[in-house]
């Protein structure tokens, strides 16, 4: 009965959710990501073929590196999983902190 009521409220959060764009991991600006940590596929979005992207705002710093995070869309059962990765990505080194939008791609496997 909780697995039920569980799988309900994921369903009923996701779409309620903005739909994403089809890209993968792309920011919007001209700054690069110099290195990327690959999202780890939660289990549970294994268990319930969940798919999807996940939009997510970073802050980063002129060195590079991620300040903070923001979730703007996506899967909750998703969610923590990219915003865990993006906060372990470096950037290029930029004269100012500026704010990076990337999605990620979650695909069955």
């Amino acid at each position: 009965m909780q697995r039920r009521a569980l799988i309900l409220i994921v369903v009923l959060m996701a779409l309620t959710l903005p739909p994403a764009i089809a890209q993968t991991g792309v920011p919007t600006s001209d700054r690069k990501v110099a290195t990327r940590v690959t999202a780890t596929y939660p289990e549970l979005a294994k268990k319930m073929h969940i798919h999807g992207a996940v939009r997510v705002e970073a802050i980063v710093r002129p060195n590079g590196t991620v300040k903070s995070t923001r979730v703007l869309g996506g899967n909750p059962v998703l969610v923590n999983a990219a915003q865990d990765a993006v906060s372990q990505w470096k950037f290029e080194p930029a004269q100012a902190e500026t704010t990076e939008v990337v999605q990620l791609v979650f695909e069955s496997q």
